[in-house]
């Protein structure tokens, strides 16, 4: 580790630490400063609202907190670029998407670490403690058990549930794709994408581009090309599977588009090297991208280029969406986020993105920002 990297390990340190370990806490909402308040807040008065929501389960909108409220909920088999590092070493994570929720989109929310890797003892307890929420987030499970998980929930429960690494990274790249395309004057439906990747994210990544429209999907995973002739696919990788054998090689040349969902160093400058003019590429990894801005400018200088990070610019990353399309869907009381919520969500990110950036923004990054490459 670096002088530099340790430095930075400390101040996460202290900065997770600080007065109050952790990054949440919970706050009163109502006057709360005599004993008519605690007459109303509890005993008595506490009974009033218990009965109208008996009566009629909707009034829990009206009368608690569940109208504002997202659970964000993990066992930890998937965390960032960590991996399976459990339950409670993934707290921070789930503490970082509350504050996220807060920050952006002014939803409160729990985070709830969840301690099995057994997909029906995982739906049991969120099906079990659902009526507290408004929605669900569901974050950093592992594929491909985290399909089944959202699948069953989405079916049993009432209010929204998403599993953001899925989704979220969809919206956002499918955003992101969408004004690259506008940029380099391309079709949705001409372009060749190459997925490297092939788990929650990059899943839910090529179908939703394909329901906008594109046509050729090349997805590759930690053993090469995903293509028929292969005996090691699940249903969900057999989606995307090629009808013939093909190289990585083969895979870049003349692509159009890469989106990296997987891990430092799985796509190199010599792939890169095999794309079209003007590629679009898009090394999402977190923390550490597949290969580092400099280095893809460096190979192909008419790269339109994106990562996941904060620190470089054409941030494409979740928080991008996720506060904002579960704002929408308790908003107006939906029980389901759909497929067309998405492309709605992808379409409005992207005509924002091409309005004029107000000053603050400007101010915020310390730089001139403006719609282009």
């Amino acid at each position: 580790m670096s002088i530099r990297q340790a430095s930075f390990a400390q101040e996460a340190l202290d900065y997770h630490e600080g007065d109050r370990p952790g990054k949440i806490a919970t706050e009163v909402t109502k006057s709360f400063h005599s004993q008519k308040d605690l007459s109303l807040a509890y005993t008595p008065g506490v009974a009033v609202p218990c009965l109208h929501i008996e009566e009629n389960p909707e009034t829990a909108y009206r009368y608690t907190a569940k109208a504002n409220l997202i659970g964000v909920i993990s066992n930890g088999t998937a965390v960032l670029g960590l991996g399976d590092i459990g339950p409670l070493a993934s707290k921070p994570v789930m503490e970082g998407k509350a504050i996220l929720f807060k920050k952006f989109s002014d939803l409160d929310a729990y985070d709830i670490e969840v301690d099995t890797k057994d997909i029906t003892r995982f739906c049991n307890v969120v099906e079990a403690i659902a009526p507290t929420f408004g929605g669900i987030n569901l974050e950093d499970i592992k594929a491909p058990e985290c399909f089944e998980i959202e699948k069953r929930l989405v079916e049993a429960l009432d209010i929204p549930v998403m599993h953001d690494d899925q989704h979220g990274t969809a919206v956002i790249s499918a955003a992101a794709i969408m004004n690259a395309c506008r940029i380099t004057e391309r079709q949705i439906s001409e372009i060749r994408v190459v997925i490297v990747g092939a788990g929650a994210a990059a899943i839910s990544c090529g179908r939703l581009y394909r329901h906008m429209g594109v046509r050729t999907i090349i997805m590759i995973d930690s053993k090469g090309v995903i293509h028929n002739g292969r005996t090691d696919l699940n249903e969900y990788k057999q989606e995307f599977s090629l009808q013939v054998e093909t190289s990585q090689e083969e895979a870049f040349t003349n692509a159009d588009v890469v989106v990296g969902l997987s891990k430092p160093g799985s796509f190199t400058v010599e792939d890169i090297q095999h794309m079209s003019k003007d590629p679009i590429i898009f090394t999402l990894a977190n923390p550490t991208p597949e290969i580092f801005p400099e280095d893809v400018r460096a190979a192909r200088p008419d790269a339109i280029i994106a990562t996941g990070r904060s620190d470089f610019p054409n941030q494409v990353n979740n928080v991008l969406g996720f506060p904002f399309i579960f704002r929408g869907a308790i908003d107006v009381r939906a029980k389901k986020i759909n497929m067309e919520m998405k492309v709605a969500a992808s379409e409005a990110l992207a005509s924002l993105a091409r309005q004029e950036v107000p000053e603050y923004i400007h101010h915020l990054y310390d730089t001139e920002i403006e719609f282009g490459r």
